[in-house]
């Protein structure tokens, strides 16, 4: 072996730079150790420890010394599922840029509006950028048209014009969106920085308007949703007094009523059976269908609406007071105890429950023309009253072109602060020169008046103006906790987002769930490990299983250190990974000891046995690991997720199993014959092993293929019949994983939340009998941005008798306590997914098939590797279809299943490339033997090695499976399938076809020789 001092200074670096890489996470470990032994349960002051240990030096290291922060920064990074956080997609809605951009004429215009719709209509099934879905409803509505005419603004003049084509109008808004999306981009990281997560990622994906952002250890997704989803649209509104509104909330009751009770007339004129022909009024498009501007109640902050049940019963008569009344009915006057309008912009207060009634009827066009076209409704920020029932609404005036009276573009600054009176949090704000003019005219202006603070739709503050405020300061009062202050100060410190933020896919995993997740992977892995220790001493000898024994343990040392100096991010099927690498690193070594085997009994001496054994096993290993290796690149560069975590391990673990398995061992070996060490690679029980084995392959390759025929088409057959069970990743939709205090009955579960959703969810039992995972579809196309709380509510309403007594909506979904995973998939994503998986199977077939014709020049061997591949995917497909609803966990298809099947084509092509390769050896080596003779000798004598790698890495995959939880389950069961598969298809389905084509070839040109004599 040459090179051996340059070998050996690689390895000591590679050792040494581990060792350093991984100390960063040893002493992050130990300070954190410190601080919960420290707080003894407590959370707050486990959180306080670790803050002021920040800026301290916890490790030194060649005069370098590294802080608590530093080392938190670069120690490995765990996933999601292993530490709990909270993973988001979001979209930024183009939508909004365009209408930005557009003409405010233009904005109610019917040819703006139908083009606006159309193209959202197209969004859902389409994969194309909403610019060009816009541009595309355009012509398709107007044909011929210009879309200029939407555009041409102060802004844009010299860019667009009457003259500019609709091409170049697209090239416009698609630079425009992109800026906006940068924008949103950088605004996203600003909020997140100042929100102190550790280990954050934050990314642009290829498809346009969409930003992934991960977060480990996050433990409020409520409050990191609104933190994500807020525009921070600060806004100054002038208002009217609520005894000026009054008289025009009575007219508006008056014909409300006069509505409704036309609405009931027609309804009881209708036929039995028939629908009631609704009036023009009711036929009008929804709230969220009508631009903000246009409505008379602002509507953009409806996350208040909690979607608590609004049905009541009531007795004669109130029902009749509701029928006269059913606007005052659900408003009721702000007044003091004298029963006078309390001074203010606030007219009423509503129950939690009734304010979307409130929008409803305030939406109707002859209610909206009976106020005054400058006034405008908004709600307060966050409900009052002691059981937080009830919401203020506001009456805010605009001016003439319908806007608040100034925007907060010219603020600069934002802090939180105390009352000095009261104690309560406020926010302050600083404004830039040319706002503090503006804001002094304004109050000054409205000196008696109250001026109302509006973020994101939403009142936040709306304080009497005594005297004209100079110097540009503001601030925003209420009752607020001091996390509610930090984030409103976070938000308006980071700027507006210039569109709407909307999470298209969610997953939020508790803490609880992650700590199980890390101690399931571990016993799997421990399991595993030691399986595999035992079987090389088993099956090689004591010394030989050692030699490979301390192979695997130096993989595994020198896998998790680059793991660490890359900052690759750990999960949990990143973990699976790295224990499949354990079943797979061992099969470098058996092709080895195989191979040295065969020269021992060819009568060789023990050094020159091992030297031509290495030497002839290369090419075998080099195929079969390359082929696994090109599977790995094509799952981490188009996957996503879980699949990413699983590639990055997999195939970083092939490259240190192919140094550790080939280089080091034997350095170990060279070493041991040079101090004379006895070596054997085989006991007494293994030595006789498969060495006279003589089985007829070829022979019996019909019976086979019959076999194969039958199970591939039992699972065409149940395809097409039972279908599969499509996960939310491929369908869309939510997955909840909840845990109750004692066991359930997931009947009786599904049945009470079939009730309380309007729609029968799965339900299924998650590892233990007190947790159930759910998954439904409800209001999966639904995008408001308070349709989350809405199903956490109404989930609530179904799960609460299993709850038990005294658990409030606000602890079922804040707690973490109970739903411990929540993971939502919408639908634009999920054909996406589907895409993507589609695109990554072909990929992966197309490339090992052209490697395989490359590498062995002779299209059957790639043809018959081809086959093989397809028949294995095929049969653990049907298999999945036929097994679903009958097995004891899930079988459906996710994204990890992908990966599951991605990692079968790789082993199963890794065993049919050693055939293969041996094949080709024995073809040009006995040139006179006839094939068939050739094609069975050479599977006979891959049998040992087949037989080893196939069961320890069975072994592996079954402790796994066994061991590691119920989030791989069904990922490790398609690899258990994807072993036995893969293992029976090299032997009985690609070499057999391989045979037959080759066969047929030379019969054709047998009697083609025949036919030209």
């Amino acid at each position: 072996m040459q090179n051996k001092g340059a070998i050996r200074f690689f390895t000591i670096v590679l050792a040494l730079v581990s060792i350093y890489q991984l100390l960063f996470t040893v002493f992050a470990q130990k300070v954190e150790k410190d601080a919960r032994n420290y707080a003894n349960g407590d959370a707050r002051l486990e959180r306080s420890y670790l803050d002021s240990m920040r800026g301290e030096v916890v490790y030194n290291v060649l005069f370098k010394k590294y802080t608590y922060q530093d080392c938190q920064e670069r120690e490995i990074n765990l996933g999601l599922d292993l530490k709990g956080g909270m993973n988001v997609i979001l979209e930024i809605a183009v939508e909004d840029i365009i209408r930005s951009l557009a003409a405010p004429q233009f904005l109610s215009d019917p040819t703006f509006t139908e083009t606006m719709a159309l193209a959202r209509q197209k969004k859902t099934n389409s994969q194309s950028d909403f610019v060009d879905l816009f541009a595309e409803s355009f012509e398709e509505l107007n044909p011929g048209a210009q879309l200029a005419q939407f555009f041409m603004t102060p802004e844009t003049r010299g860019q667009i014009d009457f003259n500019t084509s609709n091409s170049d109008v697209v090239v416009y808004l698609k630079a425009e969106a992109e800026d906006a999306i940068d924008n949103s981009y950088n605004v996203l990281r600003n909020r997140i920085d100042r929100f102190g997560v550790v280990q954050l990622n934050i990314q642009k994906l290829e498809r346009q308007g969409r930003i992934l952002v991960e977060l480990p250890g996050v433990k409020e997704p409520e409050r990191v949703t609104k933190l994500l989803t807020g525009t921070a649209n600060l806004e100054f509104w002038t208002t009217y007094q609520s005894a000026e509104v009054w008289s025009y909330l009575e007219a508006a009751n008056t014909s409300l009523a006069e509505i409704l009770r036309e609405d009931a007339a027609i309804s009881e004129l209708a036929p039995a059976g028939e629908p009631a022909q609704l009036p023009a009024t009711q036929e009008e498009p929804s709230i969220l269908d009508i631009p903000q501007d246009e409505l008379l109640l602002d509507t953009s902050g409806l996350d208040l609406l909690s979607g608590l049940d609004s049905t009541q019963v009531f007795d004669d008569q109130e029902a009749a007071f509701y029928r006269e009344n059913p606007l005052i009915a659900v408003l009721t006057p702000y007044l003091d105890n004298q029963r006078n309008f309390i001074p203010g912009s606030t007219v009423g207060v509503v129950l939690l429950k009734d304010t979307a009634k409130v929008n409803e009827y305030l939406a109707i066009p002859q209610i909206r023309q009976l106020f005054p076209s400058d006034l405008k409704f908004a709600w307060h920020f966050q409900p009052d009253g002691t059981d937080q029932q009830f919401i203020r609404l506001h009456a805010l005036k605009s001016t003439r072109n319908n806007q608040p009276a100034m925007d907060g573009k010219y603020v600069t600054d934002a802090r939180v602060g105390t009352d000095p009176y009261t104690g309560e949090f406020n926010v302050s704000m600083n404004m830039n020169s040319e706002g503090a003019k503006r804001w002094a005219n304004l109050t000054r202006e409205n000196v008696g008046e109250a001026l109302a603070i509006v973020l994101d739709g939403l009142v936040y503050s709306a304080p009497r103006v005594s005297e004209e405020i100079k110097g540009g300061s503001s601030s925003i009062s209420g009752d607020f906790s001091q996390a509610d202050a930090d984030d409103l100060a976070n938000i308006l410190k980071s700027g507006k987002m210039p569109a709407r933020a909307r999470i298209e896919s969610s997953e939020v995993i508790g803490p609880s769930l992650g700590a199980k997740s890390v101690q399931d992977g571990l016993n799997s892995f421990l399991i595993a490990f030691v399986v595999v220790l035992a079987y090389m001493f088993f099956y090689y000898s004591r010394r030989a299983g050692l030699v490979a024994d301390l192979a695997l343990l130096a993989n595994m040392f020198f896998l998790i250190g680059v793991l660490a100096s890359l900052q690759a991010v750990l999960t949990l099927p990143g973990m699976a990974g790295i224990v499949l690498t354990i079943g797979m690193s061992v099969d470098a070594n058996v092709l080895i000891y195989e191979r040295i085997r065969e020269e021992l009994a060819a009568g060789k001496n023990m050094k020159t046995a091992i030297k031509d054994g290495y030497r002839n096993a290369y090419s075998a290993i080099f195929d079969a690991q390359l082929t696994t290796f090109l599977t790995g690149l094509i799952l981490f560069f188009f996957g996503t997720g879980p699949i990413k975590g699983f590639a990055t391990t997999l195939v970083i673990g092939i490259l240190t199993s192919l140094f550790s398995g080939i280089i080091l061992t034997r350095l170990i070996y060279e070493r041991m014959l040079a101090k004379g060490r006895k070596i054997t690679f085989d006991t007494k029980l293994t030595r006789n092993a498969f060495k006279n084995a003589n089985i007829d392959f070829l022979g019996k390759r019909k019976i086979f293929y019959v076999i194969s025929g039958v199970i591939i088409l039992l699972g065409i057959v149940s395809l097409a019949t039972r279908g599969l069970n499509l996960g939310v990743d491929f369908s869309g939709g939510r997955n909840y994983v909840v845990t109750f205090k004692q066991e359930v009955e997931t009947p009786d579960i599904q049945n009470s939340l079939a009730e309380s959703l309007g729609e029968t969810p799965l339900v299924i039992t998650y590892g233990t009998k007190n947790t159930v995972r759910i998954t439904t579809k409800y209001l999966i196309n639904d995008d408001r941005p308070e349709v989350d709380s809405i199903i956490m509510a109404d989930m609530f309403t179904g799960l609460q008798p299993y709850l038990g007594d005294g658990v409030t909506l606000d602890e079922f979904m804040n707690g973490q306590e109970y739903i411990i995973s929540a993971h939502k998939v919408g639908p634009t994503i999920a054909d996406d997914i589907k895409r993507s998986a589609v695109i990554v199977v072909v990929a992966s077939l197309l490339i090992i098939f052209l490697y395989i014709l490359g590498r062995f020049r002779n299209w059957q061997f790639g043809l018959g590797a081809l086959v093989a591949l397809m028949h294995d995917v095929i049969i653990i497909v049907g298999l999945f279809s036929l097994l679903h609803g009958f097995m004891p966990f899930s079988l459906e298809l996710d994204q990890s299943f992908i990966a599951a099947i991605l990692t079968v084509v790789g082993y199963s092509i890794n065993d049919t490339v050693v055939v293969f390769d041996r094949i080709r050896e024995y073809l040009g080596l006995q040139k006179r033997r006839e094939r068939r003779e050739i094609f069975n000798t050479a599977l006979n004598s891959t049998l040992s090695r087949t037989f080893s790698t196939s069961l320890s890495t069975f072994f592996v995959i079954l402790a796994i499976f066994l061991f590691g939880g119920d989030v791989i389950r069904g990922f490790t069961f398609a690899l258990l399938l994807g072993i036995i598969v893969g293992t029976y298809s090299s032997l009985f389905i690609a070499t057999p076809i391989v045979y037959d084509t080759i066969k047929k070839e030379e019969t054709e040109r047998v009697l083609k020789g025949a036919a030209r004599t």
